[in-house]
């Protein structure tokens, strides 16, 4: 008999979980996983977001400066000829050196005695480059200006497209 005592002291002290406890247990744990889930893609969204802009922001800048130093540095533009002319390609003569850029499938492409490099990175598509070649003729001797235009497109997708900017600038020989 004491035994029995003993046994049902304990068992009345070992209270199991009812089935509601356990639903609400699990509901709760249920809404802790999606706004869980939930921040983890808006951060996963912003990430993308921000290298889609980053790759398009950085690359425009690198092209734009590697253009205007190579513009400054030239010795003569050779292509585009006529004032007032557009081209896709754009050739300056360097210290007796030959540099073309041009556009290459969707990179835009330096080509001299060294062989070819792409100037925009593997996370960028170039598109509709356009150098214009602007002057004088009036004046005697006056320096020729190129007036570069190019679009940038993000090869990271995002839920609202690719990133995409034109940039535009112009350049005259020193």
């Amino acid at each position: 008999m004491k035994k029995l005592r003993i046994i049902r002291k304990f068992m009345t002290k070992l209270r199991g979980t009812t089935i509601v406890e356990l639903l609400v247990y699990m509901g709760l744990l249920s809404i802790f996983l999606l706004v869980l889930t939930q921040i983890l893609i808006s951060a996963l969204n912003i990430k993308l977001e921000s290298e889609s802009y980053t790759s398009v922001e950085e690359d425009g800048r690198f092209i734009t400066a590697r253009l205007s130093n190579d513009i400054n540095r030239a010795n003569s533009i050779i292509s585009p000829s006529p004032i007032g002319v557009s081209s896709n390609t754009l050739t300056l003569s360097i210290n007796g050196t030959i540099y073309t850029y041009a556009l290459s499938e969707t990179n835009l492409e330096l080509t001299n005695d060294l062989g070819s490099n792409n100037l925009n990175s593997s996370e960028s598509i170039v598109s509709n480059p356009s150098f214009l070649r602007i002057g004088n003729s009036a004046i005697p001797n006056s320096k020729d200006t190129i007036k570069i235009s190019f679009t940038l497109n993000s090869k990271t997708k995002r839920i609202q497209g690719s990133e995409s900017k034109t940039f535009e600038t112009t350049v005259g020989l020193r």
